[in-house]
């Protein structure tokens, strides 16, 4: 089964700002164009998965506009990683203690006080397992940590350990990638 893995347009927020789950908006011309490129791609009657955060909700319902066949489903369990104390501030103003604290600790340390990164993956690895559980092709509308974990349990990483497994690689704004996913096998 197909899953469409989209990441939202460019955030309107200033460069080298950390931004994870805080809810800005995307640019609105990139993100038609995004919508407007991927509508006529998908399936009919397919249902949208955004998170919650404006960026990507914007996306989906440009996608719902283009087409109106297309179901829409929020879920929290697509946002960015959540970093805690360290939203809005700039990415060189944290002190070099805390991603050092991050790094030697990756999968389990708290950035910014909120979130792990196995937290992300967890909460992601559950998302997946709903939709692998319903048996339906859909859509996500979601952001690169996102698109990330997704990379990683599709390897077969349900946690992480170490900063260098964390991937590097990721959709650019307002792309997308499509991956096949596994029915679950059923019991007897």
């Amino acid at each position: 089964m197909k899953l469409w893995l989209v990441r939202h347009a460019q955030p309107l927020i200033a460069p080298g700002v950390c931004y994870g789950a805080t809810d800005v908006p995307a640019d609105a011309r990139l993100t038609q164009a995004t919508a407007a490129g991927l509508a006529p791609l998908l399936p009919a009657g397919l249902t949208v998965w955004t998170s919650p955060l404006q960026r990507c909700h914007a996306l989906a319902q440009g996608l719902l506009t283009l087409r109106p066949d297309l179901q829409l489903r929020s879920d929290a369990r697509l946002a960015e990683m959540d970093f805690g104390c360290w939203e809005g501030r700039r990415w060189d103003d944290i002190p070099r203690s805390a991603y050092d604290d991050w790094t030697s600790h990756f999968g389990a340390a708290r950035f910014g006080g909120r979130e792990s990164v196995n937290e992300l993956l967890q909460r992601v690895a559950a998302a997946r397992a709903e939709l692998q559980a319903l048996g339906q092709e859909a859509v996500w509308v979601t952001h690169a940590g996102v698109l990330r974990a997704m990379g990683l349990l599709e390897q077969g990483h349900t946690t992480l350990a170490q900063a260098p497994q964390w991937p590097q690689d990721v959709a650019g704004w307002g792309e997308w990638q499509v991956t096949t996913l596994q029915a679950p096998s059923s019991s007897r």
